[in-house]
């Protein structure tokens, strides 16, 4: 079985020869960045093949580092890259988004604002046929509360392939964080639109095996099935050994076996992003 996390962020330093924006809303998930031969060394100890990379906001729309470890270590590493979608120039870069050595398809956060508003206004109403058109799936962070305009999104464009990230899960702890879930599960009747349980254990005041996650990773399992359904661990947050966030799914879901595992653990994804 070849194990692949579906999200992992890897970033370098603010430098002034590569500074942040200065106007960021978001703090780094840590103090040290993580930078790919870090990524290689856990990915080894806990037996992960590959990695979807996706580049952090707090950087800005910069996929340098990404491309650069996708391009050094192909059998490795993959992107799902950023793009300001207010940006008039963006519109001329979708249809050669792919040809990019290294670039699966698109990221997006719409959690907060000013970001939300792209979303819940039409502002990135522009994208969503342009990535369909040209075959860029997107990964897209969405609150629960406002999974309503992905809704629309999804029956617009049928052909365009949407994954909700960590399962829409954005603020809280434990029942707090959930108590929307059944909004992402609703999503589940569009064909076009899978979803990740990652982070998950970022969202839990329990300690490893995190009991109370296993019947949310279960009904999103249950609605979305196995080949919409893609484990990752957001790493640089994971709130235990990575490892742990392996065997999480491999080793404490007895239900989850068999083929049905394979896709969960990375199958699913590499084929939903094209990654062969």
């Amino acid at each position: 079985m070849m194990i692949v996390d579906s999200q992992v962020h890897i970033w370098g330093a603010d430098t002034p020869a590569r500074p942040w924006p200065r106007n960021r809303t978001v703090k780094a998930q840590r103090d040290v960045p993580l930078g790919k031969d870090e990524l290689l060394r856990e990915m080894d100890a806990a037996g992960v093949a590959r990695v979807v990379i996706v580049p952090p906001s707090w950087e800005g729309d910069r996929n340098d580092l990404a491309l650069a470890a996708a391009q050094a270590h192909p059998e490795r590493f993959a992107v799902m890259g950023r793009i300001d979608p207010a940006a008039p120039e963006s519109r001329r870069k979708i249809a050669a988004w792919k040809q990019q050595r290294g670039m699966l398809g698109l990221r997006f956060v719409f959690h907060r604002s000013p970001l939300l508003e792209l979303l819940t206004e039409g502002k990135a109403d522009w994208l969503w046929p342009e990535a369909e058109k040209h075959g860029v799936p997107v990964y897209m962070l969405v609150p629960h509360r406002n999974l309503q305009f992905v809704e629309k999104v999804a029956a617009r464009h049928p052909g365009l392939k949407l994954v909700m990230d960590h399962s829409g899960l954005v603020d809280g702890r434990d029942d707090e964080a959930f108590k929307e879930f059944d909004k992402l599960l609703a999503l589940a009747k569009f064909p076009n639109v899978a979803t990740k349980v990652s982070c998950f254990p970022f969202f839990t005041t329990q300690k490893y095996p995190f009991r109370n996650l296993h019947p949310y990773i279960r009904k999103a399992f249950d609605a979305f099935g196995p080949k919409r359904t893609f484990w990752g661990t957001d790493l640089s947050r994971l709130p235990c050994p990575y490892p742990q966030g392996v065997t999480l799914f491999t080793e404490e879901l007895p239900w989850l076996k068999g083929q049905d595992l394979e896709y969960v653990m990375g199958r699913g994804v590499c084929e939903w992003l094209g990654w062969k």
